[in-house]
């Protein structure tokens, strides 16, 4: 995915909001001249719907401009979790968008994202079940260097709020990865004290919020790393049934 992709398929939504000014300390005037074009043709932020190359797009970026931020959340950056980046992006993208991602998270890290301006805008355009990708992502990224720290755990709760996400949502995610003895609850939501109905109902109402196919237009890499996080909630509620002895 060379450079003029990317402007391509992210013009629609970045270019007058906060991301579009990350980017544009760092592509210049390729996406002024982006910006031009759009504005002839009547550009600007438009409702349209986005082509599944957009999405997969905004995905990207998304994730690159919030990762920076969890990145350095506990002061350091991490070769493996740069590393995490960079197979994710591998994996789901292509070798070939490797080194422009990677360029371009550097250039993030050495600024400082404001999550709070740029969450707002992702949550305007990426549809809630992405955004839930995403931020599974963002955790998985917290958990690269084998140290799940307070402080990317409360970073992530910050952003969760700015993209948009619930705190219930939120709770369910980090708990994948934050164990402790009620986590298999927290991932379905639930309390420790809910019936045995009750944790079959949340394990069926998580099971449709958190089914791969929600995340199809990402395309069959994203849809298929989306099916661990549908696998964790599986988990947690098979950790529930062999406590309780349900069948």
């Amino acid at each position: 995915m060379g450079k003029a992709k990317w402007i391509g398929g992210i013009l629609g939504w970045v270019t007058l909001g906060p991301i579009g000014g990350l980017l544009g300390y760092f592509l210049g005037k390729a996406i002024d001249t982006g910006m031009e074009s759009m504005t002839a043709s009547g550009g600007g932020h438009t409702q349209r719907g986005y082509s599944a190359q957009e999405q997969r797009s905004s995905f990207m970026v998304s994730l690159l401009v919030l990762s920076s931020a969890v990145i350095k959340a506990d002061g350091r950056v991490h070769q493996k979790e740069l590393d995490f980046v960079r197979s994710f992006i591998a994996q789901n993208f292509g070798a070939g968008a490797v080194e422009e991602a990677m360029r371009l998270l550097d250039g993030f890290n050495r600024q400082n994202v404001n999550i709070y301006e740029v969450g707002p805008q992702i949550a305007r355009y990426m549809n809630y079940s992405q955004r839930l990708q995403l931020f599974h992502y963002l955790t998985q990224i917290a958990i690269a260097d084998s140290d799940f720290s307070k402080s990317e755990k409360d970073l992530l709760e910050v952003i969760a709020g700015t993209i948009g996400i619930s705190p219930a949502d939120a709770a369910s995610v980090i708990a994948m990865f934050w164990k402790d003895s009620s986590s298999a609850y927290t991932v379905l939501e639930i309390k420790p004290t809910a019936t045995d109905d009750e944790v079959r109902s949340a394990y069926r109402k998580m099971a449709m919020k958190y089914h791969p196919d929600k995340v199809a237009t990402l395309g069959a890499d994203v849809q298929k790393a989306a099916a661990d996080k549908f696998r964790q909630v599986q988990e947690a509620y098979e950790s529930i049934k062999r406590e309780r002895g349900m069948n």
